[in-house]
């Protein structure tokens, strides 16, 4: 694996097995995003609703974040994301059996979509905080953020046209046991896994305590805060405008489940350009530039995909959005993974993952309910100008940021093994 330094984290076997894993599984979860929000829009035709159901799902792995961060320290990861993704293809089997017998209700949408929510809100920090037991350089372990994004991304390009595809010849059922089925290459991948588990981490203090001592850390540690409350922002107002796709797919473009598909299949465009791009970097300095600028061009590229009526200019705008959306979202979490000490990287990460988990659902109901009063176009033109205000108050506070990259990549070309961060 001796190729160019964009790979350079595939070198570790474990980590191969893990991508590999992985590559199937993302592919089935974009199918099923896509296959259920056009479920959604078909039982009830509203777009309130599609926000209502994203809120549901994601505000319980908000609620749960800092809680499953204390409990992600104290076990051993693999087997913890074993049972996690047990559990979620059960989940996706279960969508899928009620929707392939013709039986499925809103409510139950409803319910599996919760239960969806509380695995992730174990699975993702655990997730991203074992992928640090995956690499055998610690200078590879940015690479195998940008990669797994990249993976995510790719996915993201040909799952929802595929799911498209599927839904409009045999309907919503067969991706969701795609999907099902698609957790199987994942749970493999784990169990062949053969790296030095971590011990996990015992502490006496109650859960409460570490609780507090994981905000007491994120909340005084400037760049980290810094970089969250962008993050925050993004997950408000630009994730959430996959709610109203299907009311731009129809009312605004006049197609149907295709043309969505095709929407996510742009946006899957970008994000997988984006992904690319951050996994070419040779290191961390530079990368809160990156990260202004992304978010202005998500904000631009919403406002004017708002403003589109041509399906051919809306697919390279959604595209443009898409780019500057998980480039963004990418190297906040590159930034906050390389700053952050290895004895609160859980419960760190529990917090990003509550970041999106509250902004997302949230701005899911500020933007489906905004689209139903003054319409889709207009709901998303107006996320977009808050994305370019967000990157404005960023550009003011570089420079924390700045000097902790910086220091960062001193520590690991002297080889101390620890972060160096920038105070207020």
């Amino acid at each position: 694996m001796s190729g160019s330094h964009a790979w350079r984290a595939l070198r570790s076997p474990n980590f191969r097995l893990f991508f590999a894993g992985q590559g199937i599984s993302v592919m089935g979860t974009w199918m099923t995003r896509l296959a259920a929000t056009w479920l959604v829009y078909r039982l009830t035709h509203s777009v309130l609703m599609l926000g209502v159901i994203g809120f549901a799902g994601q505000i319980v792995s908000f609620v749960l974040g800092p809680v499953a961060g204390v409990w992600v320290e104290r076990m051993e990861r693999r087997r913890m994301l074993i049972a996690t993704q047990v559990a979620a293809c059960v989940q996706a089997l279960a969508l899928a059996g009620l929707t392939l017998a013709g039986t499925i209700t809103l409510w139950e949408v409803l319910v599996l979509t919760v239960l969806q929510g509380i695995i992730n809100a174990f699975d993702m920090p655990g997730r991203q905080s074992f992928l640090v037991q995956l690499v055998e350089e610690r200078e590879d372990l940015t690479n195998a953020i940008a990669l797994n994004s990249l993976l995510a991304n790719g996915a993201r390009l040909v799952g929802p046209a595929l799911a498209g595809v599927v839904v409009a010849a045999v309907g919503e059922g067969w991706c969701f046991l795609a999907d099902g089925l698609s957790y199987l290459a994942v749970i493999a991948s784990l169990l062949l896994i053969r790296t030095q588990p971590m011990e996990p981490r015992t502490s006496e203090a109650s859960l409460w305590r570490e609780m507090r001592e994981g905000w007491e850390y994120v909340s005084g540690v400037g760049p980290i805060r810094t970089v969250l409350l962008l993050f925050s922002l993004l997950s408000l107002m630009g994730y959430p405008f996959t709610v109203v796709m299907p009311a731009i797919a129809t009312e605004i473009l006049h197609g149907g489940a295709q043309t969505l598909g095709w929407l996510g299949a742009a946006a899957g465009v970008g994000t997988l350009t984006a992904t690319a791009f951050l996994a070419a970097r040779k290191s961390v300095v530079g990368l809160e530039r990156t990260l202004t600028s992304s978010t202005i061009l998500l904000g631009v590229g919403l406002v004017a995909f708002g403003m589109s009526r041509w399906l051919w200019l809306s697919l390279a705008l959604i595209a443009v959005a898409g780019f500057g959306l998980m480039q963004s979202a990418a190297a906040s979490n590159t930034i906050v993974q390389a700053l952050v000490t290895e004895d609160k990287r859980a419960r760190v990460m529990s917090y990003y993952t509550m970041a999106f988990f509250g902004g997302a659902p949230v701005g899911g109901l500020l933007l489906g309910a905004a689209a139903e009063r003054v319409g889709a176009p207009a709901a998303i033109m107006a996320s977009g100008v808050c994305c370019v205000a967000g990157a404005l108050w960023l550009s003011m506070n570089l420079r924390g940021v700045r000097l902790a990259l910086q220091g960062e990549l001193t520590s690991a070309e002297t080889g101390e093994g620890e972060s160096v961060h920038a105070g207020d």
